[in-house]
């Protein structure tokens, strides 16, 4: 399996190059040239790990079966994930169900897929016979971030660099990055919101002049945000197994098409979905959740995707995001790889702060996918509902899915079985939780709301968001954006 540029910029590499670059070198990111199928027939009866293995090695045929084999097991384990199942899925009604993405050890569903990266990147180092130091460089609007530290913490080889948005995460996702011990992480945050650190992190890996200086130090960018295949890869294999938990508990028959919904800002974890599709997995709809960012929902409806607009700050943080990275790879494949259009697109993108991808591509993508969007008061709203109806507790950002599915619903009468992903405990947003479960807005101290959130709901607090205040700041830095190249050349004695 070779991986090709989305903008056609590059030439095609092996899987363990497109994960060590993290992204085209040029500009662009990695996708499969072509996409595998899998047998529907061969997998109701695996286990997590056994159909993470049968994923994986569809895609990464330059790793053996061994080294495969080592970086799954080494992964989904009980050691990382506080369930056996890995991912279990709660059933709210006849047809709906929730995916729990965030058993593993920060509350989120980047555990998934940053628990296995260090494994794959570190054997495509030793692979490629490479002998720089890997630096990680990360722009995460809050989970990503803990998720890329837990899982990169003492990693030999490597270095990793988060930067996040100062005053644009929760006090919990801060606490869990700037308490994060290891002798190989740094944590910065940066005056912007967002969008600010991750064009920071684009341009720096596109600056090819900083990067020789780079390599002359003994050093090489890679990325553990999802604009590198080996973040994507292991999100498919959830997708698989939602459709392997509902055949064995006969919520669904073999081949009965489901429905997705999934909130999402940088369009990764439904992209995720979405190459499960396109592998074989009987998919009749995907449902694209935004917060009052909605600039999906709004591209989904016209074709124009506009990054120059008002930013709002919400209760759903991981999702008040302009530009989603992965929205052009999705448009690289319903466009059936068109490469002229993704560059015109992504320059428009550039110049003009925005592009029309023409009335055909939105066609083709209203086919399989629906846009929608949930204010703040209906986010709110629905986490009380959800409690109320089904004594069941949802964080902000699955509030955000639930609410867009249930407008879906009642203005489609869709009775399709749907999965929604839930992306984080709710104890990571409690204070907006609380709140709504509760009433009560008297108090902010969000250390307090853990255990009261607890005693509300009848819900133990994630083992991963515990003794939070008990642990030592170890990352107080601030920058501004133009400060980026400099910080990183005193972490890394350049």
């Amino acid at each position: 399996m070779n991986y090709i540029s989305t903008r056609g910029n590059y030439k095609k590499v092996s899987g363990a190059e497109a994960i060590r670059l993290g992204m085209v070198p040029n500009g662009g990111l990695f996708v499969p040239e072509t996409i595998p199928q899998i047998d529907l027939k061969k997998i109701p009866a695996m286990d997590y790990k056994e159909l993470s293995n049968t994923i994986m090695r569809l895609f990464l045929t330059d790793y053996s079966n061994e080294e495969i084999s080592n970086a799954v097991s080494s992964a989904y384990n009980e050691n990382n994930f506080n369930t056996p199942d890995i991912v279990p899925l709660k059933l709210l009604d006849e047809k709906t169900a929730v995916l729990e993405l965030w058993h593993g050890p920060t509350a989120a569903f980047k555990d998934l897929a940053l628990q296995i990266l260090p494994y794959l990147l570190t054997t495509a180092v030793k692979k490629l016979k490479s002998e720089k130091e890997i630096v990680i460089l990360v722009a995460t609007s809050g989970d990503t971030g803990k998720a890329a530290l837990e899982g990169f913490k003492d990693v030999p080889g490597t270095k990793i660099i988060v930067f996040y948005p100062h005053g644009g995460v929760s006090k919990i996702q801060e606490l869990q990055m700037n308490t994060t011990d290891g002798d190989n992480t740094h944590v910065v945050a940066v005056r912007g919101n967002f969008d600010d650190c991750q064009n920071m992190v684009k341009e720096i890996f596109g600056d090819e002049s900083y990067a020789s200086k780079l390599n002359e130090g003994g050093y090489e960018f890679s990325s553990a945000n999802s604009i590198n295949w080996g973040r994507l890869l292991p999100q498919i294999i959830y997708y698989f197994w939602s459709y392997i938990t509902l055949i064995r508990e006969k919520r669904i028959s073999g081949n009965e098409k489901i429905n997705f919904v999934v909130p999402t800002g940088n369009f990764g974890n439904i992209l995720a979905g979405y190459y499960a599709y396109k592998m074989g997995l009987p998919v009749n709809r995907f449902i694209c959740a935004s917060n009052k960012n909605k600039v999906l929902t709004d591209f989904f409806k016209t074709g124009i995707y506009k990054r120059d607009r008002e930013f709002f700050k919400t209760s759903s943080p991981s999702m008040d995001i302009l530009i989603s990275s992965n929205l052009e790879r999705f448009l690289f494949e319903v466009t059936g790889h068109n490469h002229s259009l993704i560059n015109s697109c992504y320059d428009d993108l550039m110049t003009k702060g925005e592009f029309n991808s023409g009335d055909d591509v939105l066609k083709s993508i209203s086919d399989i996918l629906t846009g929608g969007w949930a204010a703040e008061d209906e986010v709110l709203s629905e986490i009380k509902m959800t409690f109320n109806k089904f004594d069941y507790l949802i964080d902000t950002h699955t509030a955000v899915a639930v609410n867009v599915f249930n407008k879906y619903r009642n203005s489609t009468d869709d009775r399709t079985f749907t999965v929604i992903d839930s992306t984080a405990s709710a104890f990571k947003f409690n204070k907006a939780v609380y709140g709504a479960v509760s009433g009560d807005l008297t108090e902010n101290d969000e250390i307090i709301l853990l255990e009261k959130l607890s005693e509300k709901s009848g819900v133990p607090v994630h083992r991963g968001l515990l003794n939070l205040t008990d642990k030592s700041i170890n990352h107080s830095a601030v920058i501004d954006v133009t400060e980026a190249k400099n910080k990183i050349n005193r972490i890394l004695g350049l």
